[in-house]
Protein backbone atom coordinates (compact mmCIF):
# COMPACT_ATOMS: atom_id res chain seq x y z
CA UNK A 1 0.00 0.00 0.00
CA UNK A 2 1.14 3.91 -0.47
CA UNK A 3 1.42 5.86 2.46
CA UNK A 4 3.17 9.32 3.71
CA UNK A 5 6.68 7.70 5.08
CA UNK A 6 9.12 9.85 7.27
CA UNK A 7 12.63 10.15 6.15
CA UNK A 8 13.94 12.51 8.32
CA UNK A 9 13.42 16.25 9.75
CA UNK A 10 11.41 18.06 7.11
CA UNK A 11 11.28 15.16 4.54
CA UNK A 12 8.83 12.86 3.78
CA UNK A 13 7.71 10.62 0.49
CA UNK A 14 4.56 8.84 -0.26
CA UNK A 15 5.97 5.21 -0.90
CA UNK A 16 4.50 1.69 -0.87
CA UNK A 17 4.83 -0.09 2.30
CA UNK A 18 3.67 -3.39 4.43
CA UNK A 19 -0.27 -3.70 3.53
CA UNK A 20 -1.97 -3.09 7.02
CA UNK A 21 -3.94 -6.69 7.48
CA UNK A 22 -5.92 -8.39 10.47
CA UNK A 23 -3.57 -9.59 12.78
CA UNK A 24 -5.89 -10.29 15.75
CA UNK A 25 -9.15 -11.49 15.60
CA UNK A 26 -10.74 -8.19 17.14
CA UNK A 27 -8.97 -6.11 14.57
CA UNK A 28 -10.74 -4.15 11.40
CA UNK A 29 -9.46 -3.10 8.83
CA UNK A 30 -10.35 0.35 6.79
CA UNK A 31 -9.51 1.48 3.79
CA UNK A 32 -8.80 4.84 4.14
CA UNK A 33 -11.28 7.67 2.30
CA UNK A 34 -10.13 10.76 4.19
CA UNK A 35 -6.99 11.52 6.35
CA UNK A 36 -5.63 14.95 8.23
CA UNK A 37 -2.34 16.24 7.99
CA UNK A 38 -2.44 17.93 11.90
CA UNK A 39 -0.42 20.20 13.76
CA UNK A 40 1.41 17.87 16.22
CA UNK A 41 2.54 15.76 13.01
CA UNK A 42 4.49 18.74 12.13
CA UNK A 43 7.09 18.30 15.39
CA UNK A 44 7.74 15.22 14.09
CA UNK A 45 7.96 16.26 10.25
CA UNK A 46 10.48 18.76 11.68
CA UNK A 47 12.35 16.29 13.41
CA UNK A 48 11.21 17.42 17.88
CA UNK A 49 10.85 13.90 18.19
CA UNK A 50 12.24 10.70 18.03
CA UNK A 51 9.72 9.45 15.85
CA UNK A 52 11.89 6.97 13.43
CA UNK A 53 12.75 7.32 10.00
CA UNK A 54 10.77 4.72 7.77
CA UNK A 55 7.64 5.08 10.11
CA UNK A 56 4.34 6.62 8.34
CA UNK A 57 2.19 9.21 9.86
CA UNK A 58 -1.51 9.83 10.30
CA UNK A 59 -3.73 9.72 13.16
CA UNK A 60 -6.48 11.76 11.89
CA UNK A 61 -8.46 8.97 10.08
CA UNK A 62 -11.67 7.74 8.14
CA UNK A 63 -12.90 5.06 6.12
CA UNK A 64 -14.96 2.21 5.22
CA UNK A 65 -14.34 -1.20 6.73
CA UNK A 66 -12.97 -3.72 4.13
CA UNK A 67 -12.26 -6.58 6.53
CA UNK A 68 -13.15 -7.82 9.93
CA UNK A 69 -11.12 -10.26 12.42
CA UNK A 70 -13.65 -13.26 13.73
CA UNK A 71 -14.08 -11.41 16.99
CA UNK A 72 -15.54 -8.60 16.18
CA UNK A 73 -19.26 -8.11 16.90
CA UNK A 74 -20.59 -5.04 16.00
CA UNK A 75 -18.30 -3.20 13.19
CA UNK A 76 -19.56 -5.00 9.46
CA UNK A 77 -17.64 -4.74 6.42
CA UNK A 78 -19.02 -1.83 4.22
CA UNK A 79 -19.28 0.73 7.18
CA UNK A 80 -18.21 4.14 7.01
CA UNK A 81 -15.96 4.83 10.47
CA UNK A 82 -13.97 7.03 11.84
CA UNK A 83 -11.16 6.25 14.32
CA UNK A 84 -9.89 8.25 17.71
CA UNK A 85 -6.01 9.06 17.12
CA UNK A 86 -6.39 7.27 20.74
CA UNK A 87 -6.16 3.69 20.25
CA UNK A 88 -7.47 2.03 23.31
CA UNK A 89 -8.58 -1.38 25.05
CA UNK A 90 -11.33 -0.41 26.54
CA UNK A 91 -10.93 -2.45 29.30
CA UNK A 92 -8.32 -1.55 31.36
CA UNK A 93 -8.22 0.60 34.30
CA UNK A 94 -7.69 3.67 32.90
CA UNK A 95 -10.57 2.81 29.60
CA UNK A 96 -12.98 2.30 32.36
CA UNK A 97 -13.00 5.90 33.63
CA UNK A 98 -13.39 7.08 30.12
CA UNK A 99 -9.40 7.66 29.56
CA UNK A 100 -8.96 6.34 26.74
CA UNK A 101 -6.16 8.66 26.02
CA UNK A 102 -3.84 6.79 28.64
CA UNK A 103 -4.83 3.27 28.08
CA UNK A 104 -2.42 0.82 29.76
CA UNK A 105 -3.13 -1.98 27.46
CA UNK A 106 -2.23 -0.37 24.11
CA UNK A 107 0.69 1.20 25.34
CA UNK A 108 3.85 -1.62 24.79
CA UNK A 109 6.14 0.34 27.16
CA UNK A 110 5.36 -0.49 30.93
CA UNK A 111 6.23 2.96 31.95
CA UNK A 112 3.94 4.90 30.08
CA UNK A 113 0.33 4.97 28.73
CA UNK A 114 -1.32 6.00 25.92
CA UNK A 115 -2.10 4.78 22.01
CA UNK A 116 -2.06 6.38 18.84
CA UNK A 117 -1.52 5.78 14.89
CA UNK A 118 1.30 7.04 13.77
CA UNK A 119 3.17 8.98 16.78
CA UNK A 120 6.44 9.40 18.77
CA UNK A 121 6.42 7.10 21.52
CA UNK A 122 2.57 5.77 21.41
CA UNK A 123 3.37 2.45 20.27
CA UNK A 124 4.64 0.56 16.89
CA UNK A 125 0.87 1.13 15.21
CA UNK A 126 0.96 2.25 11.70
CA UNK A 127 -0.35 5.62 10.41
CA UNK A 128 -3.54 6.59 8.49
CA UNK A 129 -2.06 8.62 5.65
CA UNK A 130 -1.79 5.64 3.56
CA UNK A 131 -4.07 3.21 1.63
CA UNK A 132 -5.25 0.94 4.81
CA UNK A 133 -5.06 1.09 8.26
CA UNK A 134 -5.52 -1.68 10.89
CA UNK A 135 -7.34 -1.27 13.93
CA UNK A 136 -7.41 -2.62 16.88
CA UNK A 137 -9.98 -3.46 19.44
CA UNK A 138 -11.97 -2.38 16.09
CA UNK A 139 -15.38 -2.56 18.45
CA UNK A 140 -14.60 -0.22 20.70
CA UNK A 141 -12.23 2.40 18.59
CA UNK A 142 -14.37 2.41 15.33
CA UNK A 143 -17.09 5.16 15.73
CA UNK A 144 -19.39 4.54 12.85
CA UNK A 145 -20.90 7.18 10.90
CA UNK A 146 -24.48 7.59 9.17
CA UNK A 147 -25.49 7.49 5.74
CA UNK A 148 -24.15 11.15 4.75
CA UNK A 149 -20.84 10.13 6.02
CA UNK A 150 -18.95 9.85 2.44
CA UNK A 151 -20.47 12.94 1.67
CA UNK A 152 -19.45 14.74 4.74
CA UNK A 153 -16.11 13.08 5.26
CA UNK A 154 -14.46 16.45 5.95
CA UNK A 155 -17.09 17.59 8.79
CA UNK A 156 -16.78 13.89 10.19
CA UNK A 157 -12.74 12.96 10.04
CA UNK A 158 -12.70 16.05 12.52
CA UNK A 159 -13.98 13.11 15.13
CA UNK A 160 -10.69 11.55 14.80
CA UNK A 161 -9.02 14.28 17.21
CA UNK A 162 -9.24 18.05 16.26
CA UNK A 163 -13.05 18.51 17.06
CA UNK A 164 -12.85 16.28 20.54
CA UNK A 165 -9.36 17.91 21.41
CA UNK A 166 -10.80 21.30 21.03
CA UNK A 167 -14.04 20.22 23.02
CA UNK A 168 -11.82 19.03 25.60
CA UNK A 169 -9.72 21.69 26.18
CA UNK A 170 -13.00 23.35 27.17
CA UNK A 171 -14.59 21.15 28.90
CA UNK A 172 -11.22 21.23 31.12
CA UNK A 173 -12.06 25.14 31.25
CA UNK A 174 -14.99 24.63 32.58
CA UNK A 175 -16.96 27.10 29.68
CA UNK A 176 -20.74 27.62 30.41
CA UNK A 177 -22.88 29.48 28.90
CA UNK A 178 -22.56 33.18 29.53
CA UNK A 179 -18.65 32.81 30.24
CA UNK A 180 -15.84 34.61 28.39
CA UNK A 181 -13.69 32.51 27.26
CA UNK A 182 -10.21 33.03 25.59
CA UNK A 183 -8.04 30.91 23.32
CA UNK A 184 -4.38 30.97 22.77
CA UNK A 185 -3.50 29.53 19.24
CA UNK A 186 -6.20 29.71 16.10
CA UNK A 187 -4.70 26.59 14.61
CA UNK A 188 -6.91 24.29 13.71
CA UNK A 189 -7.21 22.69 17.20
CA UNK A 190 -8.08 26.12 18.62
CA UNK A 191 -10.21 27.14 15.68
CA UNK A 192 -12.26 23.36 17.32
CA UNK A 193 -11.86 25.04 20.96
CA UNK A 194 -13.42 28.37 20.01
CA UNK A 195 -16.32 26.80 18.34
CA UNK A 196 -16.64 24.01 21.27
CA UNK A 197 -16.84 27.34 23.32
CA UNK A 198 -19.74 28.92 20.99
CA UNK A 199 -21.63 25.41 21.31
CA UNK A 200 -21.69 25.33 25.00
CA UNK A 201 -23.16 28.89 25.25
CA UNK A 202 -19.99 31.29 25.29
CA UNK A 203 -21.19 34.76 25.37
CA UNK A 204 -17.53 35.70 23.96
CA UNK A 205 -14.90 33.82 22.70
CA UNK A 206 -11.27 35.72 22.12
CA UNK A 207 -8.99 34.06 19.96
CA UNK A 208 -5.36 34.72 20.15
CA UNK A 209 -3.02 34.49 17.11
CA UNK A 210 -1.51 36.39 14.24
CA UNK A 211 -1.88 34.63 11.31
CA UNK A 212 -4.32 36.33 8.95
CA UNK A 213 -6.20 33.62 7.85
CA UNK A 214 -6.97 31.64 10.77
CA UNK A 215 -7.78 34.95 13.03
CA UNK A 216 -10.58 35.21 9.76
CA UNK A 217 -12.04 31.74 10.23
CA UNK A 218 -11.94 32.25 13.92
CA UNK A 219 -13.79 35.86 13.02
CA UNK A 220 -16.23 33.58 10.56
CA UNK A 221 -17.49 31.95 13.32
CA UNK A 222 -18.52 35.18 15.46
CA UNK A 223 -15.22 35.01 17.72
CA UNK A 224 -13.11 38.01 18.25
CA UNK A 225 -9.84 37.66 16.73
CA UNK A 226 -7.10 39.46 18.27
CA UNK A 227 -3.63 39.92 16.53
CA UNK A 228 -0.75 39.66 18.69
CA UNK A 229 1.87 41.20 16.43
CA UNK A 230 -0.05 44.22 16.35
CA UNK A 231 -1.56 44.18 20.10
CA UNK A 232 -0.31 42.84 23.59
CA UNK A 233 -3.08 40.21 23.66
CA UNK A 234 -3.37 40.28 27.53
CA UNK A 235 -4.41 43.96 27.60
CA UNK A 236 -6.69 43.17 24.75
CA UNK A 237 -8.65 40.22 26.63
CA UNK A 238 -8.81 42.76 29.90
CA UNK A 239 -9.95 45.34 27.70
CA UNK A 240 -12.56 43.24 26.44
CA UNK A 241 -13.76 41.93 29.99
CA UNK A 242 -13.89 45.07 31.99
CA UNK A 243 -10.56 44.84 33.83
CA UNK A 244 -11.19 41.48 35.01
CA UNK A 245 -10.00 38.73 32.63
CA UNK A 246 -11.77 36.16 30.71
CA UNK A 247 -13.74 33.52 32.78
CA UNK A 248 -11.50 30.73 31.48
CA UNK A 249 -9.04 30.25 28.77
CA UNK A 250 -7.64 27.48 26.58
CA UNK A 251 -4.06 26.66 25.49
CA UNK A 252 -4.00 25.55 22.11
CA UNK A 253 -0.37 26.13 20.98
CA UNK A 254 2.42 23.70 23.10
CA UNK A 255 5.77 23.94 23.62
CA UNK A 256 6.75 25.35 20.12
CA UNK A 257 5.29 28.47 20.96
CA UNK A 258 7.11 31.52 20.06
CA UNK A 259 7.10 35.53 19.60
CA UNK A 260 6.30 37.11 16.05
CA UNK A 261 9.83 37.89 15.54
CA UNK A 262 9.96 33.23 15.59
CA UNK A 263 11.55 32.97 18.27
CA UNK A 264 10.81 30.37 20.72
CA UNK A 265 9.12 30.48 24.12
CA UNK A 266 7.64 27.38 25.27
CA UNK A 267 6.24 29.48 28.27
CA UNK A 268 4.57 32.02 26.06
CA UNK A 269 0.59 31.49 26.16
CA UNK A 270 0.82 29.66 29.57
CA UNK A 271 1.47 32.58 31.06
CA UNK A 272 -0.35 34.69 29.03
CA UNK A 273 -3.15 32.91 30.25
CA UNK A 274 -2.49 33.25 34.24
CA UNK A 275 -2.48 36.83 33.19
CA UNK A 276 -5.73 37.30 31.53
CA UNK A 277 -7.94 34.65 33.12
CA UNK A 278 -9.87 35.91 36.48
CA UNK A 279 -9.12 34.78 40.07
CA UNK A 280 -10.58 31.65 40.47
CA UNK A 281 -10.70 30.82 36.42
CA UNK A 282 -9.63 27.81 35.04
CA UNK A 283 -7.17 27.24 31.74
CA UNK A 284 -7.37 23.96 29.97
CA UNK A 285 -4.20 22.98 28.39
CA UNK A 286 -4.51 20.73 24.98
CA UNK A 287 -1.63 22.09 23.10
CA UNK A 288 1.46 19.42 22.95
CA UNK A 289 4.10 19.76 25.68
CA UNK A 290 6.55 16.94 25.89
CA UNK A 291 9.10 14.94 28.39
CA UNK A 292 12.33 16.38 26.53
CA UNK A 293 12.75 18.31 23.53
CA UNK A 294 16.49 18.29 22.46
CA UNK A 295 15.91 20.78 19.66
CA UNK A 296 15.20 23.41 21.89
CA UNK A 297 16.41 26.86 22.47
CA UNK A 298 17.57 26.80 25.82
CA UNK A 299 18.40 24.49 28.65
CA UNK A 300 15.08 24.51 30.47
CA UNK A 301 13.06 23.83 27.12
CA UNK A 302 15.60 20.81 26.57
CA UNK A 303 14.61 19.18 29.79
CA UNK A 304 11.14 19.73 29.27
CA UNK A 305 10.62 22.47 31.48
CA UNK A 306 8.66 26.12 31.37
CA UNK A 307 9.44 28.59 33.55
CA UNK A 308 5.86 28.91 34.72
CA UNK A 309 4.35 32.06 36.32
CA UNK A 310 3.33 29.63 39.60
CA UNK A 311 3.10 32.41 41.89
CA UNK A 312 0.38 34.32 40.01
CA UNK A 313 -1.12 30.90 38.82
CA UNK A 314 -1.44 30.41 43.11
CA UNK A 315 -2.28 33.70 43.89
CA UNK A 316 -5.03 34.00 41.48
CA UNK A 317 -6.53 30.87 42.85
CA UNK A 318 -6.76 29.40 38.79
CA UNK A 319 -6.98 25.52 38.01
CA UNK A 320 -5.49 23.44 35.00
CA UNK A 321 -6.00 20.96 33.36
CA UNK A 322 -3.86 19.29 30.38
CA UNK A 323 -3.07 16.18 28.92
CA UNK A 324 -4.66 14.36 25.40
CA UNK A 325 -8.01 14.41 24.59
CA UNK A 326 -9.92 11.64 25.45
CA UNK A 327 -11.43 11.05 22.09
CA UNK A 328 -14.27 8.82 22.70
CA UNK A 329 -15.70 10.52 25.77
CA UNK A 330 -17.06 12.82 23.13
CA UNK A 331 -17.01 11.46 19.43
CA UNK A 332 -20.29 10.09 20.06
CA UNK A 333 -22.41 13.23 21.21
CA UNK A 334 -20.02 15.66 18.51
CA UNK A 335 -20.81 13.35 15.92
CA UNK A 336 -24.79 13.57 16.49
CA UNK A 337 -24.28 17.37 16.20
CA UNK A 338 -22.23 17.12 12.73
CA UNK A 339 -25.56 14.92 11.58
CA UNK A 340 -28.07 17.46 12.81
CA UNK A 341 -25.88 20.49 11.36
CA UNK A 342 -25.70 21.76 14.78
CA UNK A 343 -21.91 21.91 14.05
CA UNK A 344 -19.69 21.59 10.66
CA UNK A 345 -16.38 21.34 11.47
CA UNK A 346 -15.16 21.44 8.01
CA UNK A 347 -15.34 24.91 8.07
CA UNK A 348 -11.50 24.96 8.91
CA UNK A 349 -10.23 22.78 5.82
CA UNK A 350 -8.03 25.07 2.93
CA UNK A 351 -6.91 21.84 0.76
CA UNK A 352 -8.51 18.67 0.23
CA UNK A 353 -5.30 16.49 -2.02
CA UNK A 354 -4.58 13.19 -2.89
CA UNK A 355 -1.89 11.22 -1.52
CA UNK A 356 0.99 11.99 -3.75
CA UNK A 357 0.85 15.66 -2.96
CA UNK A 358 1.41 15.00 0.79
CA UNK A 359 5.12 16.12 0.64
CA UNK A 360 3.98 19.35 -0.79
CA UNK A 361 1.29 19.63 1.82
CA UNK A 362 3.56 19.23 4.72
CA UNK A 363 6.04 22.08 3.25
CA UNK A 364 3.32 24.45 3.11
CA UNK A 365 1.40 23.29 6.35
CA UNK A 366 4.70 23.70 8.02
CA UNK A 367 5.58 27.29 7.12
CA UNK A 368 1.93 28.34 7.75
CA UNK A 369 1.68 29.39 4.40
CA UNK A 370 -1.43 31.85 3.76
CA UNK A 371 -4.30 29.71 3.22
CA UNK A 372 -2.91 26.47 4.18
CA UNK A 373 -5.47 26.34 7.52
CA UNK A 374 -6.21 22.34 7.37
CA UNK A 375 -5.57 20.00 4.82
CA UNK A 376 -7.17 16.86 4.01
CA UNK A 377 -5.95 13.58 2.23
CA UNK A 378 -8.03 11.59 0.45
CA UNK A 379 -5.82 8.11 -0.85
CA UNK A 380 -8.43 7.07 -3.64
CA UNK A 381 -8.41 10.70 -5.17
CA UNK A 382 -6.33 10.75 -8.61
CA UNK A 383 -3.18 12.60 -8.46
CA UNK A 384 -2.52 16.24 -9.77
Amino acid sequence: MRAVVYEGPRQVSVKDVPDARIERPTDVLVRITSANICGSDLHMYEGRTDFEPGRWFGHENLGQVVEVGDGVDKVQVGDYVVLPFNIACGHCKNCERQLTNYCLTAQPEPKMAGAAYGFADMGPYGGGQAELLRVPWGDFNCLRLGEDAEQRQTDYVMLADIFPTGYHATEMAGVQPGDQTVIFGAGPVGLMAALSATIRGASKVMVVDRQPDRLRLAESIGAIAIDDSQVDPVQAVLDQTMGLGADNGCECVGYQAHEPDGQEQPNLTLNRLVASVRFTGKIGVVGVYVPQDPGAQDELAKQGQVAFDYGMFWFKGQKMGSGQAPVKRYNRQLRDLIAARKAEPSFIVSHELPLDRAPEAYEHFDKRDDGWTKVVLHPAMAGA
